[in-house]
């Protein structure tokens, strides 16, 4: 039986002399296994469907519960990322998100719309790719069934100023009175509100806008709420902090 299915590239391996076995995020199945015979082969047709951060549209053969794409045709290969290292691992960090939370036989369409549209912010801000990262991480986040929010002290409710907590295991900010989390900064936290207003299509008036070190901030508190809620190391993150 053939399938048909818009899907992103999350990884591949190569297999055998010439062979890659993928692993794509599609929004009918979540994540699906794949064989892509001959593509290591110079000249080969279906070479630039096993490539980084490839969007296609997929036809696979399905026999014995086993899946091989027999063709590919190309909504986008982000060919730009790789001319930007800090930009390449960005869009890594969005593919090895995908890896984490997507499943097997899930509905996951809006994950998928997310890392696509990702991968063209990131695109289009090769030199400042840490804002669309962070939006994609918190928004993939939340998605996966994480809470998210920057508002007021859910504890005793006030507003929150002066020193910040954040808790990991709720994934909210705290104020200094009840310190409940660890220490997070004021530019983590206004770098993380104005994303999570921004998703919740709110507009950000009143209130100072995040600066560019606040971003980095919020990447670090990120990768570890994560790690915190999901038990898995993610290299890739850790690599582009580190850049």
């Amino acid at each position: 039986m053939d399938l048909k299915m818009d899907a992103l590239l999350l990884r591949a391996a190569d297999y055998g002399e010439n062979d890659r076995m993928v692993t794509l995020l599609t929004a009918e199945r979540g994540k699906l296994g794949a064989a892509m015979k001959g593509v290591r082969k110079a000249g080969a047709k279906l070479r630039f469907a096993s490539q980084p951060f490839c969007f296609a549209e997929y036809v696979f053969a399905e026999k014995n519960g086993r899946n091989t794409v027999t063709q590919a045709s190309l909504h986008d290969g982000f060919y730009d990322l790789r001319t930007n290292v800090g930009a390449y691992y960005a869009a890594a960090c969005v593919t090895e998100a995908c890896d984490l939370f997507a499943m097997e036989n899930m509905a996951a369409g809006p994950l998928l719309v997310c890392a696509v549209t990702a991968l063209e912010s990131i695109e289009q801000n090769l030199d400042a790719p840490n804002a669309p990262l962070v939006k994609f991480l918190a928004e993939a986040v939340m998605l996966a069934g994480y809470p998210l929010s920057a508002g007021d002290c859910p504890v005793c409710g006030k507003k929150i100023s002066g020193r910040r907590f954040f808790d990991l295991r709720t994934g909210s900010f705290n104020c200094a009175e009840c310190a409940v989390g660890v220490p997070a900064s004021e530019s983590t936290y206004r770098a993380l509100r104005e994303t999570i207003l921004r998703i919740g299509g709110e507009e950000v008036e009143g209130e100072e806008h995040a600066e560019a070190d606040g971003y980095v901030r919020a990447l670090r508190l990120l990768r570890a709420y994560i790690s915190y809620q999901t038990d898995a190391d993610l290299p890739a993150l850790s690599q582009y902090i580190s850049l």
